[in-house]
C-alpha cells in the first residue's frame, strides 16, 4: 500500500508550511514514530513523524519549497516492491497536482502527520522538550493527560506531574531587558540581514504570519492610554537580583502579571459568544528574530511563578525562540503582551493589538527626568512612559487607567513584593 504524507497543520493559524529539510532520503526505510522531515510553521521549526512503517518512496515537495496545509508532499511505500509504483504515481501527481491520483488497487487514504495529536494507535504524542524532561524526571508519559493543542503533552504537564518546576540552572547571561534602565549603555539592536537594493525579497513564513495577524488586528476597535512610571525602585531591585540570574524582563512580566490578577478584565478577550475571561495569566513578550519578524514567547501563569523560575523560563524561551524550537503552545497561548522598544532608546510608541487578546503594553525607555516633589522641591528621577492599547469591545477607559495606576503603584512603592 502507498500512503501520502500531507503538509501538517502545526498551528491553528497555519495555512501553508515550508519544508526546512528532509531527514530521510528516497528509498530509505522509515519506522513508525520516526522523524521524516522538518517543517517551518508560522513561528517554529517542527519535527514531523511518520505514522507508518515502510519506505520513503517519493518526495513531491523539496526542501526550501512551500506547500498548503493538507497537500501531499511525499509518498511512503509499504514494501520495496511498491517504490517504483509510487515513483510512477509521483510523476502523475506532478503533472496534475490539484487532483488526487487513484488506482484500482491502491487508494491512498488522506492521512496527515499532525504533531499535535493525542494518540495514533496507542502512541502518545508529546513535545520533544516534554519527552526529554519526562526521561530526566522519570515520569511515565502514558499516565499524563496533555494540555497542549488536541491533547499534546507539554513540558508543563510533566512538571505538574512531579509537583515541581524544572530545575534549570540560573542563567549567567541575561536576555534582552524590557526596560533600558541603564541609560548610558542601551542594548544594541539585533543585526538584520543586509537589504537587497533594487530587488523584491519574498517574505519568510514568519513574516507572512505577522503580516496576516496584524491585518486582522487592525479590524479591531482599539484605544490607547499612556502613563508615566518612576523606575528607581525597580532599577534598585534589579541591581540586587541580577547576580542571581534575575532579568529585567522577568521583573516587568511579574509586575504586569500580579497587576492583571487584580484586573481580570484587562486579561480578558473578545469572542463572538461574549467576553472570555481566561483561567490563567499568560504574559507574552515580543522578541525580534534575527532573520526578520517577531515572535512572542509566553510566560504561562506568570503571576504564580517566583521571580527566579520566571527568569530561568524566560532565558530558555528566548534561546529556543531564536533557534526556532518553540512548541506552538509556547508562543500562541498569551493572554496579554508586553512590547519593549525602550532598550533601543525609544521614548514612547503605540503597539498593535495581537489577535485574540484584549490588551498590549508598549514600554518606552527609562530616562532621568527633573521632577517637582510634593514639597515643591526639584529632584531627578528615572521615569518611563508605558502605553496600553486595548480592545474597546472588552476594556473601557476606566479599566485601562485603573490597571496602569495599580501597575505604577506596584513598581514605585511595592516592588519588593515581586520577590515574594
Amino acid at each position: 500500500m502507498i500512503r501520502d504524507i500531507f503538509m501538517p497543520a502545526l498551528s491553528s493559524t497555519m495555512t501553508e508550511g515550508k519544508i526546512v529539510s528532509w531527514v530521510k532520503s528516497p528509498g530509505e526505510k522509515v519506522s513508525k514514530g520516526e522523524t521524516v522531515l522538518v517543517v517551518e510553521s508560522d513561528k517554529a521549526d517542527m519535527d514531523v513523524e511518520s505514522f507508518y512503517d515502510g519506505y520513503l518512496a517519493v518526495i513531491l515537495v523539496e526542501a526550501g519549497q512551500e506547500a498548503p496545509v493538507g497537500e501531499a508532499i511525499a509518498y511512503i511505500a509499504e514494501t520495496e516492491e511498491e517504490i517504483e509504483l509510487a515513483k510512477a504515481q509521483g510523476k502523475t501527481a506532478a503533472t496534475a497536482p490539484s487532483k488526487p491520483v487513484e488506482t484500482p488497487e491502491i487508494a491512498p487514504p488522506p492521512v496527515s502527520i499532525p504533531v499535535a495529536a493525542v494518540k495514533d494507535n496507542g502512541r502518545l504524542v508529546a513535545s520533544p522538550r516534554a519527552k526529554k524532561l519526562a526521561k530526566e524526571l522519570k515520569v511515565d508519559l502514558k499516565t499524563l493527560v496533555g494540555s497542549g493543542p488536541h491533547g499534546r503533552i507539554t513540558a508543563e504537564d510533566v512538571e505538574k506531574a512531579t509537583g515541581k518546576v524544572s530545575t534549570a540552572p540560573a542563567p549567567v547571561i541575561t536576555p534582552p531587558q524590557p526596560v533600558s534602565v541603564p541609560v548610558a549603555a542601551p542594548k544594541a539592536p539585533i543585526p538584520a540581514s543586509a537589504p537587497v537594493v533594487g530587488r523584491t525579497v519574498p517574505l519568510t513564513t514568519l513574516q507572512k504570519a505577522v503580516a496576516q495577524n496584524m491585518s486582522v488586528s487592525l479590524q479591531v476597535p482599539t484605544f490607547q492610554v499612556g502613563y508615566t512610571i518612576t523606575t528607581d525602585p525597580l532599577d534598585q531591585l534589579y541591581q540586587q537580583l541580577k547576580s542571581k540570574g534575575v532579568t529585567m524582563t522577568a521583573l516587568l512580566a511579574k509586575a504586569v502579571a500580579n497587576t492583571l490578577a487584580k484586573h481580570p478584565i484587562v486579561n480578558a478577550s473578545y469572542s463572538d459568544a461574549g467576553i472570555q475571561y481566561h483561567g490563567a495569566i499568560n504574559v507574552a513578550v515580543a522578541v525580534a528574530m534575527p532573520d526578520g519578524g517577531l515572535i512572542t514567547p509566553v510566560l504561562r501563569s506568570a503571576n504564580q511563578m517566583d521571580i527566579y523560575s520566571l527568569s530561568r523560563s524566560w532565558k530558555d524561551l528566548v534561546d529556543r525562540a531564536r533557534s526556532k524550537q518553540l512548541q506552538p503552545e509556547e508562543y500562541n497561548s498569551g493572554t496579554f503582551t508586553i512590547s519593549n522598544l525602550g532598550m533601543f532608546g525609544v521614548d514612547r510608541f503605540t503597539a498593535i493589538l495581537p489577535p485574540n487578546q484584549g490588551a498590549i503594553l508598549a514600554v518606552g525607555a527609562s530616562r532621568p527626568q527633573i521632577v517637582v516633589h510634593n514639597n515643591g522641591l526639584f529632584g531627578v528621577q528615572k521615569q518611563m512612559t508605558v502605553n496600553l492599547t486595548s480592545d474597546h469591545r472588552v476594556i473601557y477607559g476606566a479599566d485601562a487607567a485603573s490597571f496602569l495606576q495599580d501597575l505604577a503603584k506596584l513598581i514605585e512603592t511595592e516592588v519588593q513584593s515581586l520577590t515574594m
